[in-house]
């Protein structure tokens, strides 16, 4: 079960930043003084190292890294 969690966080940020560009591919809106397309890069430039840091708990809870 937690292989597939670890999965699933892995390839979350993967699929928001590749697959869903073309959905975002767009001018307007603007959030907070960015199109939309830049500020959904930036916002998944700073959740990727959350969803990394997490399946880093998750593997460090099972005992994977010794250190």
């Amino acid at each position: 079960m937690l292989k597939v969690l670890i999965f699933v966080l892995v390839l979350i940020p993967f699929l928001a930043q590749l697959v869903a560009l073309p959905l975002v591919n767009k001018i307007h809106p603007f959030i907070f003084g960015f199109p939309l397309f830049h500020f959904w890069l930036l916002i998944w430039m700073l959740l990727t190292p959350v969803f990394t840091w997490a399946v880093y708990k998750i593997q460090k809870s099972r005992g994977e890294f010794e250190e």
